[in-house]
């Protein structure tokens, strides 16, 4: 079973990829642990594992978390133990995180599969950020601007998925997974069986 993070860009449609994802059995969506407070119909061990600063400092100390970071004042991380466990469950666990935090992950697992989630252009990226009209345009330049250093990265991933549309992009990222498993390294014991018999 894989861990599969999943990044890109404010506007790449990550979030909506992963949601259709989930449709599948196979996959898990890694839960984040976070100090940020619990918001109406938030569930925890569902929406986040709510931590008080204590007590994620405490993991931080005890090398409990994949990754971590801090966003608007409330600390981010993923929980060792949950992506462990699932894993161990005999799914796939899909981690939808920063490209930071994936990169930290791959340098602790290099066994990661790290997909980069990009539109097609910046041009349709820009539309799309303005499309939502919840920002304003100074949060968009933000963003746009973050997306710039963050596509600088993009050497780092395993693969590039464009989004031009869900359906295919939720396609290829099942193939990348599918002939992931089929690696070597992922077929030892069979192999060594086979050599036993």
């Amino acid at each position: 079973m894989l861990k599969v993070v999943i990044s890109g860009p404010s506007g790449s449609g990550k979030g909506t990829i992963v949601k259709e994802l989930m449709k599948y059995e196979n996959y898990k969506l890694s839960i984040s642990a976070t100090t940020r407070y619990k918001r109406e119909l938030e569930q925890e061990g569902v929406h986040y594992f709510f931590k008080t600063n204590e007590e994620f400092q405490q993991m931080i100390a005890q090398d409990q978390l994949l990754e971590y970071e801090e966003f608007c004042g409330n600390l981010y991380g993923t929980p060792k133990h949950f992506v462990d466990q699932t894993i161990a469950e005999g799914f796939d666990i899909l981690l939808e995180i920063e490209v930071k935090g994936a990169l930290k992950i791959k340098e602790k697992f290099n066994e990661t599969v790290l997909i980069f989630i990009i539109p097609p252009t910046f041009t349709e990226l820009t539309s799309r950020l303005l499309g939502r009209r919840t920002e304003t345009e100074e949060v968009v330049n933000y963003r746009l601007a973050r997306a710039r250093e963050e596509l600088k990265l993009f050497k780092q991933y395993d693969y590039i998925v464009i989004n031009d549309d869900i359906s295919h992009a939720v396609r290829q990222i099942n193939t990348i997974v599918e002939a992931e498993k089929l690696r070597s390294c992922y077929q030892q014991a069979i192999v060594k069986n086979m050599l036993n018999n």
